[in-house]
Order: C-alpha cells, then structure tokens, then sequence
C-alpha cells in the first residue's frame, strides 16, 4: 500500500506580496508534516510536495483560498516512502527561469494541447488540419536521456535559460508545423511557447500538464523511456510509478 501522497503542480498568477505568502505556506506545510519544495514569485507558484493525502489536501486548500490561484492544479502519484528530506519555501524573481521579462505567463497563457489529442495527432502523423506534427522537448538534456517522445527534437539544453537562444538557432526547423512543447509538468513548456508564438511561429501548443498528466491521460503510447522527475524517486515509469533501476 502507498502511503505518501506525491503531488507537483503550478500556476501564473499575479501574487502581489510573495513573501507573505512564504510566511503562510511554510507555517502551513510544516505543522502537516509535508517536505519538498515550494517556489514564489509575483508570476505565480510552482511546488514539488509530499505527504499523508489529509496534509497535501488541507495545504491545497489553503493555497486556492489565495487571489488567483482558485484554479491551482496538481498532477498525483504515490510512493511508498517520502521523496524528499526537508521542506523548502522560497520566494525567487520567477518560478521557473528563463531571463525574458517580456514573457509574462500570467498575463496571458499560450495555447494548450490536451493528452488525448496530442496521441491522436501522433497516431494519425499529423494535426487536424493536416500539418506536420512535432514535439520539441524543453527540458535539460540529462532528464531527456531518460526519456521522450518517439522522434521529439531535442536541442541538448543545458539549462532552460538557454530555450531562446536554441530557439533563434533552430527555427527554421519549426516553420510550416504545427510544434508540441513539452517538460515534466507544464511549466517550461508553457514559457517556450509564448518565447515561440512571440518569435513569429503561429502553430504552437504547449502540452498540457506536461509529461506526467499524458502518462496519466494517454499512458505511454509515442513515448520511450522515464520522466525524470526531482525527487529521490528520480524517474517515473507511464503508470507514475518509480521506475526500476
């Protein structure tokens, strides 16, 4: 039986006073016992946590009781022990780095792809209008090495920063497609989008919930390998659980 409750999951959202917040979360999140990380920013909210499910939900509740994050969502798994080792709350410049301040997810999301369309389009070869399809993962080349979309293009990112850069590099490579981009959970994959559509490429999607929520919607059709996740669990397998060394 699976005791802890592993949950992962952010939101753009203008958070007027992110250090109070910290204040609130932390006292929160350590009188439930939980551990993992939780990361703030006037963009929103991003956090890796785990615990007994009557903790991770009573936090829940606490962090959609906050202005604009009433639609906080998470993406689940179980672990048979606890993946992290302390309970961190921080409150950095944004919530996933990129160095662009012009792109401001908060303000506007790009489009969203869901799972079960996403493995349509890759059953059939092509989107709904008959557009070439291709994934473009937006993670670190360490975590693709795990694993990833059959095909998916993979620019050998050092760290995300790096996405624009590697985007001017490449976009020919894009044009005239239709483009998934794709990371663990949403967040990064969100960013690049816009840092595309912004570019000029007028067919992208970000997938939505990332990798986690298509092994949960789609399983692992089209995909090869893990999702690296940051935990001590280090890699899921397409049923969200621990992969097998």
């Amino acid at each position: 039986m699976h005791a802890v409750l592993n949950v992962s999951g952010y939101c753009f959202a203008r958070l007027d006073d992110p250090h109070a917040l910290r204040d609130v979360l932390l006292e929160a999140a350590a009188q439930r016992h939980l551990k993992g990380t939780i990361v703030l920013a006037h963009e929103g909210i991003n956090l890796f946590l785990a615990g007994s499910e009557s903790g991770i939900e009573s936090l829940l509740t606490i962090i959609r009781a906050q202005p604009g994050l009433q639609g906080f969502d998470t993406k689940r798994s179980w672990s048979q022990s606890q993946p992290f080792r302390k309970l961190l709350v921080k409150v950095k410049a944004e919530i996933i780095r990129m160095n662009q301040p012009a792109i401001a997810p908060q303000e506007g999301r790009a489009p969203a792809i869901h799972a079960r369309t996403v493995k349509r389009w890759l059953d059939q070869g092509h989107d709904d209008e008959g557009r070439p399809v291709v994934t473009l993962d937006t993670r670190n080349a360490f975590e693709v090495d795990h694993g990833t979309f059959d095909g998916a293009i993979d620019w050998r990112l050092h760290k995300f920063s790096d996405f624009p850069a590697a985007l001017h590099a490449h976009k020919g490579e894009l044009e005239g497609k239709t483009v998934v981009s794709f990371c663990t959970g949403g967040i990064r994959c969100e960013k690049a989008a816009l840092v595309m559509r912004e570019a000029g490429l007028d067919h992208v999607w970000q997938l939505e919930g990332g990798i986690l929520k298509y092994f949960e919607e789609a399983g692992g059709a089209h995909y090869h390998g893990t999702c690296f996740v940051f935990d001590e669990r280090e890699a899921l397998d397409p049923e969200l659980l621990p992969a097998k060394g």
